[in-house]
């Protein structure tokens, strides 16, 4: 037999074996990373997803949390493990925005690789109850009678909801001063009692303060009115094209197997399909937006240059 016969029959067995190994993909413990501090909508997911696939895998799921840097630090981690799928990170919108506003010890694009998304949510836009406006014509009116006077507050600089209020700023033509506070927490009492008098936050923590009372609705900052939120207008309306949602995935090391990246998206996939895991995505706000690994990557890329190039363009402070 020639030497390319003896090739060719030596790389058939190796794909073999590596298809093999993927099928019976786990065969030990899996730890799904959150980047995050516990209690919040990625730890969440992280659980969501954990006890259903240690009922397919047959294995031990383990939630570790790595939290910092707005996400960079579990997703730094998740960068450099061993490239084999038993390490898997959930990842929501700061994932892309980072690039724009830190220097990162790993390339987002290069160095991780798309599993799927989760779904996406919308963040919401609320006010002061006292606030003279009750639609975002009447507080992009207001806030544009008086430039200045008015504040909001966010999660954090480089947050998502810091940038979609820049965004809208742009976009409406208003001075309003940005007050950003270490997560969300600190900034409600300031908004409630009128000290700030926008908030910018996630939809799901915000919703049962809108609900009683304690924050006024004005505006949703992605593409479609969430299930939980049919009645709260979208920016959108007036604006058209504006959509800033927060996306929802997971992703794993660069350089893992293709075979055992499409074994886990498929079998997430299986997880999401079940009702009880929809029904439970349905509640938390989220709009269900299955995609593909290579099509989880191409909106990663877009992403990260999208808001690079808006940061740029928009001289917004990094620190």
């Amino acid at each position: 037999m020639s030497r390319f016969g003896r090739f060719a029959i030596a790389l058939l067995c190796a794909m073999s074996a590596s298809h093999a190994a993927a099928q019976n993909f786990p065969t030990r413990p899996v730890t799904i990373i959150v980047p995050n501090a516990p209690a919040g909508l990625m730890d969440v997911i992280g659980r969501l997803l954990q006890t259903p696939l240690q009922a397919l895998w047959k294995q031990p799921v383990v939630v570790d949390y790595k939290p910092g840097a707005g996400t960079a630090v579990g997703t730094a981690y998740t960068a450099k493990a061993t490239p084999d799928g038993y390490t898997i990170c959930v990842v929501a919108t700061p994932h892309v925005i980072n690039p724009a506003m830190q220097k990162l010890s790993f390339d987002t694009i290069k160095d991780l690789s798309g599993i799927t998304m989760i779904g996406v949510s919308s963040s919401i836009i609320t006010a002061t109850p006292s606030l003279p406006a009750n639609t975002l014509a009447e507080a992009i009116a207001l806030v544009r009678k008086n430039p200045g006077k008015y504040s909001y507050a966010s999660p954090g600089v480089g947050s998502s909801q810091h940038l979609a209020m820049e965004l809208l700023k742009q976009r409406a033509g208003l001075d309003l001063l940005h007050v950003p506070f270490k997560g969300s927490s600190p900034a409600y009492p300031e908004v409630m009692s009128g000290r700030v008098e926008f908030l910018i936050d996630p939809l799901f923590p915000t919703l049962n303060h809108v609900k009683a009372g304690r924050l006024k609705a004005i505006a949703l900052t992605g593409s479609q009115r969430p299930a939980v939120a049919p009645d709260v207008a979208l920016i959108a309306d007036m604006f058209p094209g504006f959509n800033v949602s927060s996306l929802f995935g997971l992703v794993v090391a660069s350089g893992t197997p293709r075979d055992v990246v499409k074994k886990i998206y498929a079998d997430v996939a299986t997880v999401l399909r079940q009702p009880e895991t929809q029904a439970k995505v349905a509640e938390l706000g989220l709009e269900p937006h299955p995609a593909t690994p290579e099509q989880f990557d191409a909106l990663i890329k877009s992403e990260v240059e999208r808001w690079i190039e808006f940061v740029r363009t928009s001289k917004i402070s990094t620190e």
